[in-house]
């Protein structure tokens, strides 16, 4: 769902108008101005000019070489690499923030992508189609077939997500790895948050996508051994 942001970008009397996707504003609205942010899968570099105008200093990978040269003729600091692969080449701590839009399903490694973010990244935002909303649910249920929607217009024979998942998943996952939710929202099909204090299984059942920004929870200490132990 796009938003329309007006920027003084016109005359004060007609300003122009930009549109934006819901989540694209919800997470530039979680990056500090001033932070150095890697966008991994960045597309044709929408989220890219966002950070920049808000101060951001911005860095991109894209896999299509249609998109990096998109990225590239805008004038965009972008280059060609998989999030699979080509993310272990940067070192640890590298950005203030490393952003996976509307991706993580299209990874063969979800699992692994997201350990990489946090550790090139001191913060990561990752945000997705959940499989879990409800209109999802009554496709299958009523037409026994794999559901489409806006966010997700591909025939199940074309689409390149792979690792469809839900909010609950996400968050299952996230558990698993000893990972920080910092801040956990959940947006309707015309990008407006969901209330905060609902349970999970609102947000899965009515969130079309989910966003969250991430970071490294502190490593549990193991139990003291030997004669540490109490009687």
């Amino acid at each position: 769902m796009a938003v329309q942001e007006s920027l003084p970008l016109g005359t004060p009397e007609r300003p122009t108008l930009r549109v934006h996707r819901a989540d694209h504003l919800l997470v530039a609205d979680m990056v500090e101005p001033g932070s150095k942010v890697l966008d991994v899968g960045c597309g044709e570099g929408d989220l890219m000019v966002l950070l920049e105008s808000r101060g951001v200093d911005c860095r991109g990978i894209e896999l299509s070489r249609e998109g990096v040269n998109r990225c590239v003729s805008r004038g965009l600091a972008v280059v060609q690499g998989d999030a699979d692969t080509d993310l272990t080449n940067y070192t640890d701590d590298a950005f203030d923030y490393v952003i996976l839009s509307q991706t993580l399903q299209a990874t063969r490694q979800p699992r692994v992508v997201l350990e990489n973010l946090l550790r090139i990244g001191r913060r990561a935002i990752v945000s997705f189609p959940n499989f879990g909303y409800i209109n999802m649910r009554l496709q299958l249920l009523i037409n026994g077939r794999m559901p489409r929607t806006e966010n997700l217009p591909a025939t199940w024979y074309d689409t390149p997500n792979i690792h469809f998942c839900t909010i609950k998943d996400f968050v299952v996952l996230c558990d698993e790895i000893n990972v920080k939710m910092e801040r956990a929202v959940a947006l309707d099909r015309y990008g407006r948050p969901l209330r905060l204090n609902a349970p999970w299984w609102f947000w899965n059942m009515f969130g079309e996508q989910g966003v969250f920004l991430l970071s490294r929870a502190e490593k549990k200490l193991p139990p003291p051994q030997g004669e540490w132990l109490a009687p």
